[in-house]
Order: structure tokens, then sequence, then C-alpha cells
């Protein structure tokens, strides 16, 4: 539950609202679309640099120490953008926004779940997305209300002041390093028995990182990282796409509610799903229910219903990233290098955001829509799905030359 609350806050609270505060501050500060967004770029490879050696300090040091440095850099950097009056401001500030959210919304949660569950980690996954849809459910609504009625530098202030409030006390209260840690063994592990004592464990088995990195399904990997993540960006503009269609900052900030609320069922659903079909078939109908989205959001223009609709199921297929990622990558390598394979490839996920966010800006500056942009994402979710496919017949072909140990 506290690791829910945490990451949840991170996600749902600080990362998944930015996209509400981008129209008003580019109007306010006569700034571009693509300019402003460009400090997603730099948070991205702040990421990307620091994702390695952020896998490494978590290995190493005191669990509690590393997410409390982590909330205070994040949610810090988030309430000092209500102070900031240059483009430069975001700029400087997404350095430590990055380094804080690796800790907290990339690397703590799929590792911290893979040594508390040795079953139903999918089901634990999806919970833990879920909290992230159910918090934003409730944050984005109210973000979008303090903005239309105190503005968007009181509501940076707040949010950021906010978060750090409530997940610095849950840290400290409620996170432990291991189970061992606090003398009791992770979910599902077997008790131990005669039979059992004679039997290999193979709690850590999969494929080394040395094999991983030069195969095929490590870089089939990377890439449905890269591109889900760069659908998931989407969501930044969506806010931008919602007043073009002349919703005001209130009601664009409450259809982004039913967004994470699509983020809360999809990761239960994905969750439950990837623990019962597995995560390739999963992943194919995630990115199916992907393209229905796009198509929807490309051909309506005049029903909020269905508008509504098409973001709530673009939601499921952003809570792909903490969901289904985390459980291809255990299924296609195993748990033996599970921390590091997993934050390496996570790069994929940084250098998407590099591209994909101030892209979709420079679009919108350049045609004034965002038409382009959707086809894009079409073509990105058919490519997942080749991707996947190749991943796991590659995974096959390590297992059978003996890779998996």
């Amino acid at each position: 539950m506290a690791l829910s609350i945490i990451v949840g806050l991170g996600k749902g609270g600080l990362n998944n609202t930015a996209g509400q505060f981008l129209p008003f501050v580019t109007s306010d500060l006569g700034i571009g679309m693509g300019q402003l967004s460009l400090y997603f770029s730099v948070s991205a490879v702040v990421t990307m640099l620091f994702l390695p050696i952020g896998g490494k300090l978590m290995a190493k040091y005191d669990t509690r120490l590393i997410l409390v440095v982590g909330i205070v850099l994040q949610a810090g950097a988030f309430a000092l953008f209500g102070a900031m009056s240059s483009v430069w401001g975001w700029y400087i500030l997404a350095v430590p926004l990055a380094v804080g959210g690796v800790f907290i919304t990339v690397i703590a949660g799929p590792v911290l779940i893979n040594q508390w569950f040795k079953k139903k980690n999918g089901l634990a996954l999806g919970i833990l997305s879920a909290a992230g849809g159910l918090l934003g459910a409730i944050v984005q609504p109210v973000t979008g209300n303090l903005i239309a009625e105190q503005g968007w530098r009181f509501a940076y202030i707040a949010l950021g002041i906010g978060v750090m409030a409530i997940v610095i006390p849950m840290i400290l209260l409620f996170i432990k390093r291991s189970p061992q840690a606090k003398g009791v063994q992770p979910y599902g592990a077997e008790e131990a028995t005669d039979a059992a004592a004679q039997q290999a464990d193979t709690s850590n088995q999969g494929i080394s990182m040395k094999i991983a990195r030069k195969s095929t399904a490590f870089y089939a990997l990377v890439v449905f990282f890269f591109l889900i993540t760069s659908v998931a960006s989407f969501s930044m503009h969506i806010p931008q796409f919602l007043v073009d269609k002349g919703f005001d900052a209130s009601a664009a900030g409450s259809i982004m509610g039913i967004y994470m609320v699509g983020v809360l069922i999809g990761s239960l659903a994905i969750g439950v799903l990837t623990d019962k079909i597995g995560s390739r078939i999963t992943a194919i109908l995630a990115m199916g229910a992907g393209i229905i989205a796009t198509v929807l959001l490309m051909t309506v223009s005049s029903s909020t219903a269905i508008l509504t609709f098409a973001v709530g199921l673009l939601g499921i297929i952003s809570s792909s990233i903490g969901t289904l990622g985390p459980a291809i990558a255990s299924s296609l390598f195993g748990n033996k290098d599970y921390s590091e394979i997993y934050s390496t490839a996570s790069m994929g996920l940084a250098i998407s955001s590099i591209v994909a966010i101030p892209a979709y800006g420079f679009i919108y500056d350049t045609f004034k829509n965002y038409d382009i942009a959707l086809y894009l994402i079409i073509a990105m979710l058919v490519i997942n799905i080749f991707a996947v496919l190749i991943a796991f017949k590659d995974k096959n072909k390590l297992v059978k030359e003996g890779h998996w140990n």
C-alpha cells in the first residue's frame, strides 16, 4: 500500500499532471509548445544517463534514504516551476526532477515488487500502476481546478509541497529494503521441506545480463519501451488537444481524470491478464486497444462522450509502461539479473521522451493540430506488436541454447 501511494503520487500526482500546465504556461510566457516541452527532453536525457547508476544505488544503499532523496528532488523541482519566469527555469529544474523520478517512478516499484513477490508479480505490478491511476484520477481534476481558480504558479507549488508532505512519512514508516529485513519471506515463497531442499532454487534463474545485452530479444524490449512510452507521452499534449476542441482548464482536467481512471482499469486488467494468459498475448491486445483509441481521437470531434472514452482508453494503454514492461522483461529474461536488465532496457523509455514529447509539440506548432502525431501513434503501436513477437521468438532460441540457468 505504501509503495503504491509513493509511486502513484510520483506518477499520477506529478508526472501525469505536467501536461495540464503546458497550454497556460506557453500562453502566459509567450513561448511555443515545442520550446517549453523541450524540458521533457532534458529530463529524459538525465533519466537515460542516470538509470544504470540509479539501479546500482538502489541495490547498494538503504532504500528509505534513496526514496526520500528521490521525492525531495522530484517534488521539490516540480514546486519550483511555479517560481519560474523563463523557459530556462524548466530546463534547469528538469535535472533534479529526472534524477528523483528515476528512483520514485521507474526503479522502486519493479525492484521492490520483484523482491517481495515470488508469484502474482503481474497482479502486484498491476495494483501498483492502478494506484497511480486512482491517485491521478483524483489529482488531475484538482489540478485543473487549481489552475483555473488560482493560476498555474500556485498549482505547481501546491502539488509539489503536498506530494512531499505525504510521501516522505510513508517512506520512513513503511518501506523496508527486503522481506528478510522485516523477518518474513516473499509472498509465494515455498516453505522449506525435505523434498524442496533437494531441488535447486529456481527463484533467481534466468538469462544473465552478459547474454541478454547481445540478444535480439533485449533490443526488441528496448524498442517496446521506446514506442509504448512515445505513445503514452502524447498524454502530455491531450490538455492542449482538448483546449483546441473547446474545453476550458477545468473541463480538460476532468477528462484527464478519466484518463487516469483508464490507467487504473488498465493496470488491474493488464496485471490479471498477464498472470492468466501471459505477457505476450496481453501486450498484443493492449496495442490493439491503443489503435482503437487513436482512431477515435482522429475521427470524432463533436462528441464529448466519445472523446472522453477515447482518452480513457488511451490511459489503459499508458498503464502498459508500469505493468507490461516489467512483466515482459521478467518473462523474457527471468530474475537472475532482473534489476540490471530492466533498468538498462528502460533507457528506451528515456530515449523516447527525448524525442516524442517535444516532437509532438513542434508538430503542433507547425501544423496547429495533432493529426500527424496521431498517425504516428498508430504506426508505433503496430510496430510494437511485431517487437513483442520477435522478442519472445528470440527468448525461446536463447533457452534452447542453454542460456537460461
